[in-house]
């Protein structure tokens, strides 16, 4: 069975930081992608930030230049640094890992950011 499991939430002031962390556990050793989404009260998900095995990231627009994602894949984990959050960015933030053969997705549980102004 496939675990992903965040920490690293909190409560924060508007131009704070926060780094969240992911960590997979079991019968996994071949996600190609490992991401992260988030989902404020009364909206979608969405996502945050990607990053594939091979090093590639990318993000949403509303939080580029401030959000960097980071990871190594041989231990199964990822980061998310956060800096000059925002009310907005207010959520639970949950990690993704995706593997290519068979194709499956899995969700952690998630981890609420606080953004407070």
């Amino acid at each position: 069975q496939v675990q992903m499991v965040e920490s690293g939430g909190g409560l924060v002031q508007v131009g704070g930081s926060l780094r969240l962390s992911c960590a997979a556990s079991g019968s996994v050793d071949n996600m190609n992608n490992m991401n992260w989404y988030r989902q404020a009260p009364g909206k979608q998900r969405e996502m945050v930030a990607r990053l594939t095995n091979a090093g590639f990231a990318n993000y949403a627009d509303s939080v580029k230049g401030r959000f960097t994602i980071s990871g190594d894949f041989t231990s199964k984990r990822i980061e998310l640094q956060m800096n000059s959050l925002k009310p907005e960015d207010t959520a639970v933030y949950y990690c993704q890992g995706v593997t290519p053969s068979p194709f499956r997705v899995y969700w952690g549980q998630g981890t609420q950011v606080t953004v407070s102004s």
